[in-house]
């Protein structure tokens, strides 16, 4: 091998060696879930239609897994809205399945991620499942739409491929 090839080699190693890794360990939403706790099942709209008193958030005492509090992790879930300015949404709560929350009720707190994203994902991304990455709390907040058991300020945001 000539030394111009060498060189050659030894700087595409050092540049494949320099690019970013992301330190966070992918989780699903089962690995927010402790040992023993089962969610509710998710039923159809029609389901509620029939029986209204059923439309609201259960198992608000549902307990989190201690263990991921301050753990950088990537996470795949939905987006919905809660607060953002005229091009992209900054607040929301992640949410493993579409519809929970606007549609059916919130899943109990230990599957609902409230994330702050102050780069904001952009409106036509909030229909799409999304990859979330960034450092996960255990920490109970009480909003509007439902009460989450986790937290989330998201050091990125994209579209789940």
């Amino acid at each position: 091998m000539t030394l111009l090839k060498k060189l050659s080699t030894l700087l595409a190693l050092g540049l494949v060696l320099a690019l970013p890794v992301s330190a966070a360990e992918k989780i699903g939403w089962k690995d927010l879930l402790p040992d023993g706790f089962t969610p509710p099942p998710v039923r159809p709209q029609s389901y509620y239609d029939a029986n209204p008193e059923a439309d609201k958030q259960s198992h608000l005492d549902a307990p989190v897994v201690e263990s991921l509090d301050g753990k950088k992790v990537r996470i795949p879930g939905y987006v919905v809205q809660l607060e953002g300015n005229a091009d992209a949404v900054t607040e929301f709560l992640l949410v493993p399945y579409f519809g929970a929350c606007v549609h059916v009720p919130p899943p109990p707190p230990n599957q609902i991620i409230h994330v702050v994203y102050e780069q904001g994902v952009p409106y036509e991304h909030t229909y799409d499942a999304v990859w979330i990455e960034g450092t996960i709390k255990t920490q109970r907040t009480e909003g509007e739409l439902a009460v989450t058991g986790y937290s989330m300020t998201a050091d990125s945001v994209e579209v789940y491929q």
